[in-house]
């Protein structure tokens, strides 16, 4: 098999590095993990006009000051919690905004995955695409597997354990009720906190070609579009962290899904070489629910 994908309570639920790696299966009586307590700065005025210098506006530019940027390292978490139990998966690589293609490696937790040797999964992202090697779960050490974005309920914003840099940018264009909270500084760097909810299908609608399709299948596998945000920006503009609380309606309690991804380091190279041919390995996807796996 390559790719086990997990539903929670029988609900739309492509559990993120849960799925990804197999590490653990999501029961409906997930607890959600706590949210950002941000800077302590109390929001400012929330406003839904988007004009030039308006919140929403600047926030709305984000995808588009990255792609201007060229590149940046990204360093990655996904954080859920399950039976009381908090797993964060964390990785780390490069993205190349322009080209929207990226190198990340991805750790697992150790107690999750079962044995403490199991090594760190590398992942390429590119429009439409998502690819992974060492895998396990059968796959040989040498093959890579090729999952279509554009086919999952969430559309790789959880999947991979890694939300793709760039539609974690693009969901922000369809920011909406966004408030100023303040500054702060961030590994050294002055930038502007803002808060507020974005919602997918807009953001799908406004997003790049090579984002859309993968936002607009998240845009109808999630129960709710609406997905809150905090978002640090520097004085050019460019998005510096950004962190996403993906919510999932089940039979049982929300389960929620929180992704975090610093940038740093713009215009770093990043050289993506996508496998192609005898390099992919062909076998069946296969997909579980929480419990008993599916046939």
């Amino acid at each position: 098999m390559v790719v086990r994908q997990h539903r929670c309570g029988g609900g739309a639920l492509a559990v993120c590095a849960l799925a990804v790696a197999g590490v653990m299966t999501t029961g409906s009586g997930c607890s959600a993990p706590g949210g950002d307590a941000g800077d302590g700065a109390g929001g400012h005025a929330v406003t839904r006009a988007d004009t030039a210098g308006s919140p929403v506006a600047v926030v709305r530019r984000a995808a588009e000051a990255l792609a201007g940027a060229g590149s940046a390292g990204t360093r990655t978490s996904m954080e859920t919690a399950a039976g009381g139990t908090r797993v964060t998966i964390r990785g780390e690589g490069a993205y190349d905004f322009r080209r929207q293609l990226g190198r990340i490696k991805v750790v697992l937790p150790k107690d999750a995955a079962g044995t403490d040797g199991h090594r760190p999964i590398t992942e390429l992202l590119a429009p439409g695409a998502l690819y992974m090697k060492n895998r396990g779960a059968g796959v040989p050490d040498d093959k890579w597997v090729r999952i279509d974005t554009t086919t999952l309920e969430d559309g790789n914003l959880v999947t991979g354990g890694v939300t793709d840099p760039m539609a974690a940018a693009e969901l922000l264009r369809g920011a909406d009720e966004v408030s100023y909270v303040g500054t702060t500084a961030l590994a050294g760097v002055t930038v502007r906190h803002y808060r507020g909810v974005a919602d997918i299908g807009r953001a799908a609608r406004a997003a790049s070609p090579s984002s859309r399709g993968a936002l607009g299948a998240a845009a109808k596998g999630f129960s709710t579009r609406s997905v809150p945000f905090d978002a640090y920006l520097d004085d050019k503009g460019l998005l510096r962290k950004v962190r996403h609380r993906f919510s999932f309606a089940t039979e049982g309690p929300a389960v929620a899904v929180v992704s975090t991804m610093l940038l740093f380091g713009f215009g770093v190279p990043v050289p993506v070489e996508l496998p192609t041919g005898t390099d992919l390995y062909t076998g069946q996807v296969e997909q579980g629910r929480s419990g008993p796996e599916a046939p």
